[in-house]
This record gives structure tokens, C-alpha cells and sequence, in this order.
């Protein structure tokens, strides 16, 4: 059995996603956004953090797994994704939780048979894969939980 925690970078919302993964079988354990916007960039990566590790000391997850940021159209926000990111990823090292990162296309590919498939489209598919009302689930849930999902073909 292993629980995996997928987390969607952001700077402004931060989604995460927890499943267990036992015997072929992915069972959903919870989900959250984490909303950020009304804080200053520095205190935006310094909570990405603190929340990340408070869920990892809740949950014990076996592995982390996050999208992988590697293109954005703007190369300031390509930046600030970019730190999001190693903040979640740092929270994860200095836990001694195995990280896996993989790019969108991929995850897109392994969920829904489309490397560029819309969000609406991830989030039907996760929500189908993990038996959940998609009225429940947020975008930046179901990206997270997509990641999760996706790790899930690796181990």
C-alpha cells in the first residue's frame, strides 16, 4: 500500500491531492486548494511550505509527486511557478519523501488518452477514476490528484 500526495503548483492557489494506491486499486482520501493571493510572494512560498509539510506529517505519504514546470508564456510567472514548486518539492526533501515529477502532457496522456487535454476534461476523468461528484472537486484539486493518479502507473 503507499499514499501518494500530488500537489498542483501555484503562487496564487496551490492544489493538493491524496490517494492511496493498494493492489491496483486507487481509492481518494482527500483534496484541497490552498488560496495564497492575499499574501506577499515571499509569505506565498513560505506557506506552499508549512502547509506541505503539515500534510505530510498528517498523512505520511510514501511519495510526492508534482507537475513538472519547464514552459510558461510569461517568463515572470514561469518564475514564480518555478518557486512554488521547489517550495513544495523542499517541504518533501527535508521529509525524506521520494519525489516524482512528470510534465503535463504526461499526465494529461495517462489520464485521458490526450497529452492536450483541458482541465474540464482532467477533472471528469479523475473525478470518474476515483468514483467522486465532480461538483465537490476543484480544478487545482483535481490537477493534483491527476499527478497522484498518474504515479500510480510507476510503482
Amino acid at each position: 500500500m503507499a499514499v501518494i500526495l500530488g500537489v498542483d503548483p501555484g503562487s496564487k492557489i496551490t492544489g493538493y491531492g491524496i490517494i492511496k494506491y493498494c493492489h491496483h486499486k486507487i481509492t481518494y482520501i482527500t483534496s484541497q486548494k490552498i488560496i495564497l493571493n492575499k499574501y506577499i510572494f515571499n509569505e506565498r512560498l513560505k506557506n506552499i511550505y508549512s502547509y506541505t509539510k503539515s500534510i505530510i506529517f498528517e498523512f505520511n505519504p510514501k511519495y510526492f509527486v508534482i507537475e513538472k514546470v519547464f514552459f510558461y508564456k510569461n517568463a515572470s510567472s514561469a518564475l514564480k511557478l518555478n518557486q512554488a514548486s521547489c517550495a513544495a518539492i523542499l517541504a518533501a526533501i527535508n521529509s525524506n519523501i521520494s519525489v516524482f515529477e512528470y510534465t503535463s502532457s504526461k499526465i494529461k496522456k495517462l489520464i485521458s488518452g490526450n497529452g492536450r487535454s483541458k482541465k474540464l476534461k482532467i477533472k471528469n476523468r479523475v473525478c470518474k477514476i476515483l468514483n467522486l461528484s465532480c461538483k465537490n472537486i476543484q480544478i487545482d484539486e483535481s490537477d493534483a490528484l491527476a499527478a497522484a493518479i498518474t504515479h500510480c502507473f510507476y510503482i
